[in-house]
């Protein structure tokens, strides 16, 4: 760091997000990205936005609220339009936390969550997840802090039931929940029909995994009309125009789209399952994820030693060195070929390992 770097940050860790190397062709299964291209109507209106982009895009991004709240049977002055769900997380941070609410969310989770708190000095606890890698909803009852839980989570890919999620928000009146759905579209149940019922409850989705544009950048948070207009004062006040002209083209492409997503879908989840079931066949266990990817381990190969292994033979997965979950890989469901590959090189290694 240059010696002009504010004392604040010096004790920070950024968030370490999939890595993207350049230096040759991979098979990529280390960030949750989907394995297909953007619907066809979501890039024909990119497309067609092209031609605009020497004017600002609509900072209240209009047109885009109003395709939400229709698809997803809300009102214009329940959603809000970011640069990526992280843009969301990023405002929920700010808007509803501080000294007298400080942050609260699993040990095991997305690590955006300690880090935003970090960045804007929020206090923050961490609960443990229990042995199986599940959120106890009791440990977040009346906790008087605002509480985050990715659902389904990650790493784990296991999903907390939209019966348990609304126990927490209704145990915490006083304090915001937020439900970070990231995944929920491979196999959840989402919170989005409690809002009408929960003044505090405040729900982020992407369109990086299910809908295909990671490198768009899009997400939005749906919630009561007060807390929208809570998190649209923050980001009038940091990022007006948070979405470009074409991303939200692309953004409204997409929802009109929906049959090319749900296609999409039914071969994400059909191929996890058949990974689930080839990897079990060499030995590994996992957690039963209801996402993207798969958690596993085997016992044979410590999770970073495996990782390092598949770099070498151009398949990227992904290894978190944290204590409890180290011996564990995270690996993104990607096409049938792409994950015979990825099989053919454990079985190889785990050969050799012999």
């Amino acid at each position: 760091m240059s010696r002009f770097f504010s004392d604040k940050y010096q004790s920070l860790v950024p968030y370490v997000p999939g890595e993207q190397p350049r230096d040759r062709k991979y098979i990529k299964l280390n960030a949750n990205e989907s394995p297909f291209p953007p619907s066809p109507l979501a890039q024909s209106e990119a497309m067609k936005a092209l031609s605009g982009l020497q004017l600002y895009s609509d900072a209240r991004n209009t047109a885009l609220h109003r395709e939400l709240a229709s698809f997803y049977g809300l009102s214009e002055d329940q959603v809000l339009a970011t640069n990526g769900s992280d843009e969301i997380l990023d405002l929920c941070m700010m808007a509803f936390c501080d000294e007298k609410h400080p942050a609260l969310f699993p040990d095991i989770t997305y690590g955006f969550y300690k880090v935003a708190a970090e960045v804007y000095g929020v206090p923050y606890e961490e609960i443990p997840l229990d042995e199986d890698f599940r959120i106890r909803p009791g440990d977040y009852f009346s906790s008087g802090k605002t509480v985050f839980l990715a659902n389904p989570n990650a790493p784990s890919g296991i999903i907390l039931p939209l019966s348990d999620v609304e126990t927490v928000v209704a145990r915490n009146p006083d304090t915001v929940v937020v439900v970070d759905e990231a995944y929920v579209d491979f196999g959840g149940e989402s919170a989005l029909s409690l809002i009408p019922r929960y003044d505090n409850l405040l729900v982020t989705r992407t369109f990086s995994k299910s809908r295909s544009m990671a490198g768009a950048r899009l997400g939005f948070g749906a919630g009561n009309a007060g807390l929208i207009r809570d998190l649209s004062a923050v980001k009038f006040s940091s990022n007006p125009y948070n979405v470009n002209l074409m991303t939200a083209a692309a953004g409204i492409g997409a929802l009109r789209d929906e049959a090319y997503t749900q296609k999409n879908l039914k071969t994400i989840v059909e191929n996890r399952a058949w990974l689930s079931r080839e990897l079990s066949k060499l030995g590994f266990s996992l957690t039963d994820s209801k996402t993207n990817f798969v958690f596993a381990r085997h016992p044979a190969i410590g999770g970073g030693a495996l990782t390092l292994a598949l770099r070498e033979r151009g398949i990227l997965i992904r290894h978190f060195s944290s204590p409890r979950i180290e011996d564990y890989v995270r690996i993104t469901v990607g096409t049938r070929e792409e994950l015979s590959a990825l099989l053919a090189a454990i079985k190889d290694i785990l050969e050799g390992s012999k």
